[in-house]
């Protein structure tokens, strides 16, 4: 594992590799007591050249710092972090898997440390990153699809929040409601906001839909960065990739529940998928909205955007398609 201190009387200290071990951490310190934290997800892949490398670190490393600025966390060198990481990966290259599905899973987290009770920015803080090695993110696998539920009792984040950040507070309210999918045989939370019930994301993944516009063209559409959404890795890969082939229209834009049933009824809604650095992409196939299921077509309407979005990337990964997205990290 990798650890750095920081103080507020002596600043960042010296990095240290060493291996991985508990943390003393005083009952009182401010991640335990006020979630004072932040966290960032990445992962490092064995390439078909035999090269170890990550998959855009530097979205990553900007998306860290700007998350570390909302829960008041002092900020950090992004490239001197990236050097660190990759230091780290280069001392644990065995534990990278090569059977080119896997990978091995890197989690950096920011903490307040200081162990003084009182509601206020911490005045020492811990920055560390661990790794394992990781497979399908679901246990159907990269390909098949997954079921949601909507249920509009429940609110992930609103305007002036903090949904646009991994704060670690974002996420323990959120295993209640997944528990409640699970109980109901569905996969993952469709989160929405608002009186018009706008989809926001799908557990902590980002969503996109293909449809026929009202024009008949065909349309990709996710919602739009406005404060209630992450910026996810993977969700601006798509965005990327959509925008750099020119064949459909591209926008990030709300769609409300009923714009989806709508479309569903007049079999516009062609495919739905979710998306992130876990999972990388997973089609959708059903969603179950106040009590009612609306089957969605993904895997029935012969387009398989889904799953060319999901080889294009995966593609990436395992440097099957050369990219300045892979970064070697030697």
């Amino acid at each position: 594992m990798l650890k750095i201190e920081w103080t507020e009387s002596t600043g960042w200290g010296k990095p240290e590799i060493t291996p991985l071990h508990y943390l003393p951490m005083h009952p009182g310190s401010k991640i335990l007591q006020y979630a004072q934290g932040v966290f960032e997800g990445m992962k490092a892949f064995k390439r078909i050249d035999s090269k170890v490398a990550l998959f855009r670190p530097d979205l990553n490393m900007k998306r860290l710092l700007a998350s570390a600025e909302r829960a008041s966390l002092p900020p950090f060198d992004l490239e001197e972090l990236l050097k660190c990481i990759k230091k780290l990966i280069s001392v644990d290259l065995r534990c990278v898997p090569d059977d080119g599905k896997s990978s091995l899973y890197i989690r950096p987290t920011y903490i307040g440390s200081e162990n003084t009770l009182g509601v206020s920015p911490a005045k020492s803080t811990l920055l560390y990153v661990v790794t394992c090695p990781s497979g399908p993110y679901f246990k159907s696998g990269l390909t098949q699809p997954v079921s949601l539920l909507a249920d509009p009792k429940y609110v992930r984040a609103c305007p002036g929040g903090a949904g646009a950040y991994k704060l670690a507070a974002n996420y323990a309210p959120s295993l209640y409601v997944q528990k409640l999918a699970l109980e109901q045989g569905l996969d993952q939370v469709l989160w929405l906001y608002g009186k018009d019930h706008q989809i926001c994301e799908a557990g902590a993944m980002n969503v996109f839909f293909l449809l026929k516009n009202e024009s008949g063209q065909l349309e990709l559409v996710t919602p739009p960065l406005d404060g209630t959404i992450l910026p996810g890795v993977t969700r601006q890969s798509v965005l990327d990739l959509a925008r750099s082939w020119k064949e459909f229209d591209v926008s990030e834009r709300n769609i409300a529940m009923k714009e989806l049933i709508n479309l569903n009824k007049e079999n516009r809604l062609l495919e739905m998928f979710i998306c992130g650095t876990a999972c990388t992409l997973c089609p959708v196939n059903l969603v179950r909205f106040k009590g009612n299921d609306i089957k969605i077509p993904t895997m029935e309407s012969g387009n398989g955007m889904y799953l060319r979005f999901l080889n294009a990337i995966t593609d990436i990964h395992y440097g099957r398609t050369q990219s300045n997205w892979s970064v070697p990290i030697e």
